[in-house]
């Protein structure tokens, strides 16, 4: 009675033909493989006649996370020969891995990611020792290129990188799981072997847990926890998504000419590669001769036996083709020299070397494969609204089919399922656009990302709010965005649970961006829809009076760089409207308001732009106040322009407009400027100069004319005040002035040497 441990890695031909050898030779009773357990009973469903790849997605959703993971499979996978060799051979089959959802994945999105990284010191030795720059490169050269005495090669292999390795606490809870298997199917098989196919790191471990005395019988599946949503669909998969070239942490690179070597074999593969390389860069108008080719095998050629290859290998191939094809200088260096995705930069050529080694073939599922209902909903949903087409539209809002179809099509955007692509719409709750227009776009993918949104949910309105809620605190969209994501899905009872998490969300919130964001939002949605139903609703009531306590609050307690921060004023720019246009829904009053900006304006510590800005509101709420006084108070030259930036957001049109700088002293505040400006010293006014700038962008180009007139009619002369806004410089010289500086604000930028903005 014995168990035949093989390790072996994710995704690698030579271990895919050493699994399918040993089963022929061992016709073991059961074949144990490393896959979620409660697939078990679903086997068959995975055997039929799929078009690989393809990958087991799970997904998990409670009250304490959200965890999606796929168990992605091709035919030269190690994994898949076993259960189809398996079968074959009459073996019973059996997963014997923890479920996705368990917490020993709470890490990883993927199973077979077995990350090198965890045993590099001994991969780096190996490296060294082998001559070769990365990972991949030394499993090329000690197993894919060397067939012979492969499983002690990779036993000898597997101990050395393992060696006294910590196994993290999901890894050993997933051995011990795994080992139990083991030794109920050793109790099962009748003294017939038993062969256990798993990931190379977890080979040393499972032969001495599997040794070890434990519980008697199969093990149970455990099952999530009480009151959670989860499942496992299969999804078609992509050998892009299994290169490791774009992200994946177990995946062969090139898994296109990995294909090639499992059913032709290398030297076919090779050939295989140079064809397609020449197909894909002539057909993308690079110089690709004859000659070129001629030459790149030849170098080929030469590696191969330099290296001592009986055939080229993929790196033999790879290098040839780079050597001969990049006539440029690299300031980085290639790809397949380390481990990892592409990097931005990287050279055109080598670029489409990498593509073509990843091939294009996407895998198809069986007709008779079940999907998961939201499926069904949805292409339900779609034809019953003339959808199915995927035609171009355009869609009128006031139109309540029209609307309908908007909610379903917004619905699927948020679940990021391909297919058509909005155009031209409202970017946000106040913008007065009532047409949509939707353009067909790629269809790649539509329906493994279907299958994957099914976790969500089993119809689209329950799907789109459960993806929605989970983006809130995620990377992304802002909770402005968020919230008119949830508008324009359907505000009723979708926007509901996003609406009363953005509320709580608001009373932690630090930072004045993205409150003035929601704040904007949720503002303009109460006042001015009329499309989507929402305006005057009590639901955003909340958020715009929770938006503008917590904005007040954070501004007042603020000291820090000065610097123009348009987020901030924006902020206080919405509690402005918010006090003008929605008092009755706030519990903050004008009064309390105005006093909170008296304090914010008059502290020194204050940053400039917010100190105007809040001089700016209690102008804008009507309070009385020196204004030409505030002006002088403002502080330095340099400190000016970031005032009155703050100043002209909040106030531009009550203090600029026509009859503002006449009439009594208060209202003199182009001419105190004008003052200011003339009787600062030429060192002071180029020292202002760039932050004056700054503030007088907020005026469009009619208001500046009209602030031009006004200085020209001041000094007593006569003539055009928009010859003063216009400049005889040569365009092109302007233009190249501003790429500079943009580039040397972009580079400053980069290394964290400039001031806040």
């Amino acid at each position: 009675m014995t168990a035949v441990f093989l390790g072996v890695r994710h995704h690698s031909p030579a271990c895919a033909r050493l699994v399918a050898h040993t089963i022929e030779e061992l016709r073991p009773a059961y074949v144990l493989v490393e896959g979620p357990a409660d697939m078990n009973d679903r086997l068959d469903e995975l055997l039929l006649g799929h078009r690989l790849p393809i990958a087991v997605f799970s997904h998990h959703r409670d009250d304490r996370r959200a965890a999606t993971s796929w168990t992605p499979l091709c035919e030269y996978s190690p994994e898949w020969v076993a259960l189809t060799a398996g079968r074959a051979a009459g073996a019973e089959l059996r997963f014997i891995d923890l479920p996705a959802w368990h917490p020993a994945f709470e890490e990883r999105a993927n199973r077979y990611a077995d990350a090198e990284a965890r045993y590099a010191e001994a991969t780096g030795r190996l490296c060294e020792r082998f001559a070769v720059n990365s990972v991949d490169a030394l499993w090329d050269e000690l197993f894919e290129a060397q067939p012979a005495d492969l499983a002690e090669r990779l036993d000898t292999y597997f101990d050395l990188v393992r060696g006294d390795t910590e196994a993290t606490p999901g890894d050993r809870a997933r051995e011990e799981y795994m080992a139990a298997w083991v030794r109920a199917a050793l109790a099962e098989a009748g003294g017939r072997p038993v062969l256990v196919v798993t990931g190379g790191f977890h080979r040393p471990a499972l032969r001495t847990l599997a040794a070890s005395d434990g519980p008697a019988g199969w093990p149970t599946v455990p099952a999530p926890p009480e009151g959670s949503v989860g499942g496992s669909f299969l999804v078609p998969y992509s050998f892009r998504q299994l290169d490791a070239f774009v992200g994946y942490q177990s995946g062969m690179p090139s898994p296109g000419y990995y294909q090639q070597v499992w059913e032709h074999g290398q030297r076919a593969a090779a050939d295989g590669l140079f064809r397609s390389v020449a197909e894909r860069l002539r057909a993308r108008r690079h110089p690709v001769s004859t000659a070129d080719l001629i030459a790149a095998r030849g170098l080929t050629a030469g590696l191969a036996t330099l290296r001592g290859h009986a055939a080229p290998s993929r790196l033999d191939v790879l290098d040839g083709l780079a050597g001969t094809l990049v006539n440029d200088d690299l300031d980085q260096p290639l790809p397949w020299a380390r481990r990892g995705p592409l990097t931005p930069g990287t050279h055109p050529v080598v670029v489409e070397l990498v593509r073509a080694g990843s091939g294009d073939r996407v895998g198809t599922l069986h007709p008779d494969t079940p999907l998961p209902p939201l499926v069904h909903d949805v292409a339900a949903r779609l034809a019953g609204l003339g959808l199915a087409e995927g035609r171009p539209l355009t869609l009128h809002l006031t139109d309540p089919a029209d609307l309908e179809r908007s909610r379903v099509l917004h619905r699927l955007r948020v679940l990021d399922v391909p297919g058509l692509v909005r155009t031209e719409g409202p970017a946000h709750g106040a913008d007065p656009v009532l047409t949509e227009r939707w353009e067909p776009g790629p269809a790649a993918g539509r329906e493994a990302a279907l299958i994957e949104a099914g976790g969500y949910g089993a119809s689209l309105p329950e799907a789109a709010t459960a993806a929605l809620a989970l983006r809130l605190g995620a990377d992304g969209p802002g909770p402005a965005g968020l919230l008119f994501d949830a508008v324009l899905c359907g505000a009723t009872g979708l926007a509901e649970q996003v609406v009363a998490a953005l509320a709580a969300g608001i009373r932690s919130e630090r930072e004045l961006g993205p409150l003035g964001e929601t704040l904007g939002a949720a503002l303009g949605l109460w006042r001015h829809d009329r499309v989507y139903g929402v305006a005057r609703s009590p639901l955003l009531a909340e958020v715009i009076d929770g938006a503008v306590g917590r904005v007040l609050w954070l501004a007042e307690g603020l000291h820090g760089p000065a610097g123009p921060q348009p987020d901030r004023l924006r902020a206080l720019a919405g509690v402005r409207d918010a006090l003008l246009h929605a008092e009755e829904l706030l519990t903050v009053s004008r009064e309390t308001a105005g006093l909170i900006c008296r304090r914010i304006s008059e502290d020194e510590r204050a940053p400039d732009d917010l100190r105007g800005a809040a001089f700016g509101l209690r102008c804008a709420l009507g309070e009385a106040a020196d204004r030409a006084a505030a002006v002088r108070a403002a502080g330095a030259p340099e400190r000016l322009g970031d005032w009155l930036g703050g100043l002209f957001v909040l106030a531009r049109g009550e203090l600029t407009a026509p009859g503002a700088t006449s009439g009594d002293d208060a209202d003199v505040l182009l001419p105190v400027l004008d003052g200011l400006v003339t009787a600062m010293t030429d060192g002071e006014f180029l020292t202002a100069l760039p932050s004056l700038r700054q503030a007088f962008a907020w005026f469009p180009p009619r208001e500046r004319e009209r602030v031009a007139r006004s200085l020209i009619e001041r000094r007593g002369l006569r003539g055009s005040a928009r010859s003063l806004l216009r400049t005889t410089a040569d365009p092109l010289l302007i233009a190249r002035a501003q790429h500079l500086e943009d580039a040397v604000r972009h580079r400053i930028d980069r290394h964290g040497l400039g001031a806040a903005r």
